[in-house]
This record gives structure tokens, C-alpha cells and sequence, in this order.
């Protein structure tokens, strides 16, 4: 115990100077980069959504320098192929002996930290190149399967999928995100900020401060973090309320909600809380722990109905609804 309470605490302190790192070059976006750092420890993939221009690719990049980890960057375009992003068997010949044989070269998948630009600007048959790894950590080529190392976490952007040459990404991919983090403009001071920071010398260098055996052990120490039957129950319970068919759910849900998050929403609101309550510096998640992470756990695992659509319901407000209902 005293070594958990030991690791906690490091978090706490290793999560601030990883900030100051960032923040060299990402100005204000304190609570985006609070729910991309909490993903990190919860060891959960992330996909952010905003318009272009809004430094997603460059809050990955940063976080991913600020990490001494093998880093590997994915830009997604629609002639994108699956084997583009997982490797493929090519034909290579012995320079001694002369013979030939098939021989698997890796592709950009094989790295601890996966940032995956602009992943809506690819087809859904290319997309689903990531499924078997964003769930097993493995690849499999042919008859054989490769391991991936840990940690390996998918951390995605996407365009908002009303701009033109972008593909909504199928349930199935959206539901191994384990937040989904919505990006919006800058402040008028954060603006000012960041055009003074951009237009002058070179951007700071960022110093990495953790390894990848480090990020394991915090991350099974939060993993070790007891959380109490009632926060458990309540996380469920959320969840529940979510599907039309569940008896937990009332009029509004049937109304508006054709599916409701599945079981992977619960394991993921409860593993959230307890990174949200690790960062900062306690040892068992609080309902508010669970209530912090539920909109970005929760909203895109939510399908709405067409009654919804029609009256202009947004799946956040669905799960502002069940917030309120279960407070």
C-alpha cells in the first residue's frame, strides 16, 4: 500500500511538469489536455474532433516528445490502405544464396504512441485497420500475429464529419476510443498568445520525463486504485439509463436514443475516475470522478433516433439528461 500511495503521489507531480512541457507550445486548452493526460495513465485510446487549425496534431506531437516513447504519425487520406498502416509481406531475395521468400515489414502501427490524423479522411475499410490493435494490442498478417509493445495508445483526430471529404467513423472504431474530446477556438487572449508565440523564433524544445516502464507501472498502479461498491453501481447505472430498452431508461431516452452505450462504457467511466481522482493525488474515485468523464465517455457511444435528429437533440445533451436525472 505504501508503494501505491508512493506512485500516486510521483503521478501527481509527473503529470504538472509534463504540463509545463506542453504548454511551451500549446497555449490555453488546460481541460483538453487534462482529459488527453488522464486517457494516457487510464492507458485509454483518445480521438479529439475540432476544425482544422487548432493544434490537435501538435498537442499529440508535444505530449508524445515530452514521453520517451517510440512516437509514429498517420496522416489518413482517402487512398490510404489497411496495409499502409499495419505492414504487408514483400518479396526479398538472400544476397548469399539468391533465394527468395516473403518477408513481413512492419508498418507505422508498430509504435508505443499512434497519432492518427485526421482519421475521418479515410474509408471505413481502412479505418478498421486499427481495430484488432486498438483492442488486442496485436496484428495479424497472413497466419501469423504480432505482438504490440506497451504502451500502445491511439490518439486520434478528426475533422467535424459535416466538412466536405470526411467518412463518420463506424460504431465499432468509435467504441475503442475511450474518451471522445470535443476542441474548440481559442479565447481572444489565448489568440494573441499564440500568434505572438508562433510568428517569432522556433518553438521551445520539450525534455521527455517518463519511459515506457514507467508509464506501465502508473498506469497499473491506477489500475489498483479500489473503487467502492457505490461508485461502481453508479457508473452502471449511468450506463443503463443510456439504453431505450433498459428498464432504468425513461420517456426522453426512448424518445431519443435507438442504442445505448454498452459495458465497455462502465469498465471505461470507472477506470477514468480513478485516473481523474490519481492526478489528483487521491487513492479511490468519488461519483464526481464518474460524473467528470461520463459526457466524454459516454456521447459518442450514444445513437440517437430519428425524433431526436428532427428535433435538433445533440447526443451531449442526452447525456447532460442522464447527469441530471442521476445526481
Amino acid at each position: 500500500m505504501e508503494n501505491l500511495i508512493t506512485q500516486i503521489q510521483q503521478l501527481s507531480k509527473t503529470v504538472q511538469e509534463l504540463k509545463s512541457e506542453i504548454a511551451k507550445v500549446i497555449v490555453g486548452q488546460e481541460q483538453v489536455i487534462d482529459h488527453v493526460l488522464t486517457a494516457l495513465f487510464a492507458n485509454g485510446h483518445v480521438l479529439i474532433e475540432g476544425v482544422p487549425g487548432l493544434a490537435k496534431t501538435l498537442m499529440i506531437s508535444s505530449l508524445a516528445q515530452s514521453l520517451s516513447l517510440e512516437f509514429s504519425r498517420i496522416q489518413f487520406t482517402p487512398d490510404l490502405m489497411p496495409s499502409d498502416i499495419t505492414g504487408s509481406d514483400i518479396l526479398v531475395s538472400d544476397q548469399k544464396t539468391g533465394a527468395k521468400g516473403f518477408e513481413y515489414l512492419k508498418g507505422p502501427i508498430f509504435a508505443n504512441i499512434i497519432l492518427a490524423d485526421e482519421i475521418n479522411r479515410t474509408p471505413p475499410k481502412t479505418q478498421s485497420a486499427l481495430l484488432q490493435a486498438m483492442q488486442e494490442y496485436s496484428i495479424t498478417s497472413g497466419n501469423k500475429t504480432w505482438k504490440l509493445q506497451k504502451p500502445f495508445i491511439v490518439m486520434a483526430t478528426q475533422n467535424p464529419i459535416e466538412q466536405e471529404g470526411t467518412y463518420p467513423l463506424p460504431e465499432a472504431q468509435l467504441d475503442r476510443f475511450m474518451f471522445y474530446i470535443n476542441i474548440d477556438y481559442p479565447t481572444f487572449e489565448e489568440e494573441l498568445m499564440i500568434v505572438e508565440n508562433t510568428t517569432g523564433s522556433a518553438l521551445p524544445e520539450i525534455k521527455a520525463h517518463l519511459n515506457a516502464q514507467e508509464i506501465i507501472a502508473l498506469q497499473n498502479a491506477i489500475r489498483e486504485l479500489p473503487a467502492s461498491d457505490h461508485v461502481i453501481k453508479y457508473a452502471v447505472d449511468l450506463v443503463r439509463a443510456s439504453r431505450p430498452n433498459s428498464a432504468d431508461a425513461d420517456e426522453e431516452i426512448k424518445r431519443w436514443v435507438s442504442w445505448g452505450a454498452g459495458p465497455r462504457a462502465s469498465q471505461y467511466l470507472i477506470l477514468g475516475a480513478k485516473a481523474v481522482a490519481a492526478l489528483d493525488g487521491r487513492l479511490s474515485p468519488a461519483e464526481e470522478d464518474v460524473r467528470k468523464v461520463a459526457p466524454i465517455v459516454l456521447k459518442h457511444r450514444i445513437l440517437l433516433s430519428f425524433a431526436a435528429e428532427a428535433e435538433g437533440i445533440t447526443a451531449a445533451q442526452i447525456v447532460s439528461h442522464l447527469l441530471s436525472r442521476k445526481s
